[in-house]
């Protein structure tokens, strides 16, 4: 039973990944929501003529949503495949497409943007406020350094997070310093259900910054023991730590 069941882990760890859509965990994962809605929080600050960059896109699956115009769309994103995947998906549509490494320096001008989005990416604030306009707006929900830090210090006991700081109290701060103008704050821990294991395999191998060098190798006598928690209680549960806030670029 216990070989059947690492084959079958080993299967979900190498199952194939694209763009930032986590549809192979559908009815296998559930995470609580934040008391915010990020797309409507976005959609209440565009307008017909705004200028609008969504940093770290994936493969544009959230701004397309949006249906913003796409002449005044610009979208970044550093992962080459998913870079490859919106040259195709993206630029025939006429979104401009830029190719990047790190958020140090982007290859805008000063104040080219209205709206700045970022949904669980990194940025840089100093960089913010050069391709900002004056009194324009970075719209950014989070993933804060308390997220699923239950199953990452279970499963990859030699993993020491570079920063416990990522935070809505440190955030919020950093950009008030910088001179921008918080409009909304808030920040959440919800809960993360897994119905069974090979889920998790999945999701962990997807996510590297929180699972460093996770294998289901490495972890099989864990994996064994997290499989008979979810026999006996029908779930494996961790953290989901979520904080939103939109800065205006007040000059």
């Amino acid at each position: 039973m216990s070989d059947d069941l690492i084959t079958y882990w080993k299967r979900e760890e190498q199952a194939a990944f694209a763009g930032w859509d986590f549809s192979h965990l559908e009815g296998r994962y559930a995470e609580g929501k934040p008391p915010w809605d990020y797309r409507e929080k976005v959609k209440a600050f565009l307008k017909p003529q705004t200028r609008l960059l969504d940093m770290d896109t994936g493969a544009g699956e959230f701004l397309l949503s949006l249906r913003h115009p796409y002449a005044l769309t610009s979208v970044t994103e550093s992962y080459p495949p998913n870079v490859e995947l919106c040259q195709k998906r993206l630029t025939p549509l006429g979104i401009t497409v830029a190719a990047v490494e790190g958020t140090a320096k982007l290859p805008f001008e000063e104040s080219s943007f209205d709206v700045v989005i970022n949904r669980h990416g990194s940025y840089d604030i100093k960089e913010l406020k050069r391709i900002l306009k004056p009194n324009g707006f970075f719209i950014t929900q989070q993933v804060g350094s308390s997220n699923n830090r239950e199953l990452s210090s279970y499963l990859c006991p030699d993993f020491m997070p570079t920063s416990f700081t990522h935070n809505l109290e440190n955030e919020s701060k950093r950009f008030a310093d910088a001179g921008f103008r918080l409009m909304y704050q808030n920040q959440s821990y919800q809960k993360t259900v897994f119905t069974e294991v090979g889920a998790l395999c999945y999701y962990a191998k997807q996510i590297p910054w929180e699972f460093p060098e996770f294998s289901v190798n490495a972890a099989q006598e864990k994996l064994l023991k997290l499989h008979e928690l979810c026999e006996q209680e029908g779930k494996i549960e961790s953290t989901a730590h979520r904080f939103m806030i939109v800065a205006k670029n007040h000059k």
